[in-house]
């Protein structure tokens, strides 16, 4: 595809990150890391590179963008010996092989370390360096499933669903390391020692599940699928379907806004009528549905627009691209013809500089290795 620019933040300026991770979780969590102005070295294997290349390549092209491709063999100890030299001029290391893998190359972060004392190494696997799951495979569903995530998502009285948006991959993992990783660049450019960061998708995903451990703490146990406040259990916070088949989220949790919903939509005779859970509510739940149907999404959307009611249409992600208020804030745009997302964080007063697209596998091997011949300053 080509190598269409798009705008980054460069607030990590400077910042050199050696990129050594495959499909979606490592990717993402650079990808933000380029956004915001961090320089990505993406080493790959010769043969056939990351993995997304081939199964996924759209998926490939968006989390990839404004990298630099190298290609390694680090099977062998000429590719070893390079990538020490890469070290040396680097911040970060990202890899997201199993436990070992790369003390087994021979260019773990001991051997690392010692080529460049303050590389941040951050190594993200799926449940960690140490525990009794270390060495087991797994993808987002089994994080989420071993972390009680899973559990919690569906209707009541249904089964566990599995989302769209990769939870532990993306949340968990990626953007957890992102946090992991900037505290340890400050933290060396501070004291000049690099650090190991050890994050475990499964631990970030855990972690994620501050609403469910605060019913469990709670009440002692924690609520069932549907049941919970943010879950559905509530009829004013809940899912609705409207005339067209469209949805609508209503999210009117704080009694102020609750009463605003029910005068405005002309049944302020709901607002008298009590916010009970489960079978109890189930009769003011009925009304609420019947009301949400008189009309359409869009009709909704119109008439609450400008009341505060937090209420809003379910979108599809096409319909969302080309949202007014997304587009307002900047976050499409279009790279080799196709949509894009631009960086979620915005940073007053700096200027932004340009992102380029994707690259082409081991595009930038030569200028890479021959600027190795310069040192850095």
């Amino acid at each position: 595809m080509s190598r269409r620019t798009t705008t980054i933040n460069p607030l990590l300026s400077g910042v050199r990150v050696i990129d050594l991770s495959r499909l979606l979780p490592g990717p993402f969590c650079t990808l933000y890391l380029a956004q915001l102005g961090a320089e990505i070295i993406k080493v790959e294997d010769p043969e056939g590179g990351d993995y997304a290349r081939t199964l996924l390549p759209d998926l490939f092209a968006v989390v990839n963008r404004g990298k630099q491709s190298v290609a390694l063999d680090l099977r062998k100890p000429e590719g070893v010996a390079t990538l020490k030299r890469l070290v040396k001029t680097a911040d970060v290391l990202l890899e997201s092989f199993r436990p070992g893998v790369m003390d087994r190359l021979g260019c773990g972060y001991r051997v690392l370390k010692k080529e460049n004392p303050r590389l941040v190494y951050a190594a993200l696997t799926g449940y960690g360096q140490t525990g009794p799951y270390r060495n087991r495979p797994g993808h987002d569903m089994n994080y989420c499933g071993y972390t009680g995530a899973l559990d919690q998502i569906g209707a009541a009285g249904g089964p566990p669903v599995l989302p769209n948006t990769q939870i532990a991959d993306l949340a968990g993992g990626a953007l957890t390391c992102a946090v992991g990783i900037l505290a340890a660049v400050i933290g060396a450019r501070r004291g000049g020692r690099g650090a190991f960061v050890d994050v475990a998708m499964a631990d970030g995903t855990l972690a994620l599940q501050v609403a469910a451990l605060g019913a469990l703490r709670a009440f002692g146990s924690s609520e069932a699928r549907g049941a919970g406040l943010l879950t559905g259990a509530l009829p004013n916070y809940s899912l609705y379907e409207c005339a067209d088949g469209k949805w609508f989220a209503l999210g009117a949790l704080e009694y102020k806004f609750w009463v605003g919903f029910c005068k405005t939509a002309g049944r302020s005779d709901l607002a008298q009528q009590p916010l009970a859970r489960g079978k109890a509510g189930e009769p003011l739940r009925a009304q609420v549905a019947a009301l949400f149907k008189s009309r359409t999404r869009d009709e909704w959307e119109k008439q609450l627009a400008h009341l505060d009611t937090c209420g809003s249409g379910l979108y599809t992600l096409e319909e969302a691209l080309a949202n007014q208020h997304l587009r307002a804030r900047g976050m499409v745009e279009t790279v080799g013809g196709k949509p894009a997302f631009a960086s979620p964080v915005k940073i007053l007063g700096r200027k932004d500089r340009t992102l380029s697209g994707a690259p082409k596998l081991g595009a930038d091997t030569g200028r890479v290795l021959k600027n190795l011949k310069v040192k850095r300053k």
